[in-house]
């Protein structure tokens, strides 16, 4: 499997961004860094990926394999990378 592009954890930073209650730099949020370090709580976490299988109108996560880190979550979004950018408004 190939690694994630760095669109796809730009996108990351911008939807914990938006959907994390937490002041984390961009520059911390990266591919080794655990949600739970970052303050993205199990609530937050399921609005981000809530958010994101309402704009794809399908469901993108295996429940039994929570993400823990940036890049788990890079790895559920990356197919969908194209798709995302032109529905999502992260900004």
């Amino acid at each position: 499997m190939p690694a994630p592009s760095p669109n796809t954890l730009e996108l990351i930073q911008r939807a914990i961004g938006k959907y994390c209650d937490c002041d984390v730099p961009a520059n911390e949020i990266v591919p080794d860094a655990l949600l739970a370090d970052l303050n993205l709580d199990s609530l937050s976490l399921a609005d981000l990926l809530f958010a994101v299988e309402d704009a794809l109108n399908r469901s993108i996560v295996d429940l039994s394999k929570r993400p823990k880190t940036v890049a788990d979550l890079m790895v559920l979004i990356e197919p969908f990378e194209d798709e995302l950018r032109s529905k999502i408004a992260l900004d």
